[in-house]
């Protein structure tokens, strides 16, 4: 059992069948011509990967983990351990198993080659809804964390790459 002032791990990459529980949500669900997956590298660690295209009015990739209890009340900020520059991506967190449903997102943007973890404190979260702000949204209750999100999007278009190891809240 997690003891208060460890992260709880959601998920550890290392684990080749922790991709198992993700699959891509890209702008074909609207008629664009963005791709992406998640996969495992054999080098121990996930790649969030793909391309993002401006085609038929497309612009986004993402994937999503399936809903599971990944809740942790007291939980102050998500940690993210990444490697991969020269992009900005966006971490969501949904409180239901909805597939078209409110989105909790804070941006992050790797520096430099190295691994590094992120920490992404929950407060800085912003409520979206298919792409816009929802500004009268209720703040993230950590509690009610059921699935965790990997997006590009910010007419980024052209291959992507992100090295993920783990993804906790703490």
């Amino acid at each position: 059992m997690t003891q208060p002032d460890e992260p709880l791990e959601l998920f550890d990459f290392r684990d080749p069948d922790a991709v198992n529980d993700w699959a891509p949500i890209d702008d074909r669900v609207m008629g664009g011509l963005s791709r992406s997956r998640l996969r495992h590298d054999p080098a121990g660690h996930a790649v969030f990967e793909g391309e993002v295209s401006m085609e038929r009015n497309g612009g986004f990739a993402s994937v999503r983990s399936r809903p599971g209890e990944r809740g942790r009340p007291e939980a102050e900020a998500c940690l993210i351990e990444v490697r991969g520059a020269g992009r900005q991506y966006k971490l969501s967190l949904l409180t239901d198993d909805g597939f078209d449903s409110l989105n909790y997102q804070a941006s992050f943007a790797p520096a430099g080659a190295g691994w590094q973890t992120l920490r992404l404190p929950l407060a800085t979260f912003r409520a979206s809804f298919r792409g816009r702000e929802v500004p009268d949204a209720p703040s993230l209750d950590p509690a009610r964390i059921r699935q965790v999100g990997l997006l590009i999007a910010a007419r980024q278009a052209g291959p992507f790459a992100l090295d993920i190891k783990r993804i906790s809240l703490a």
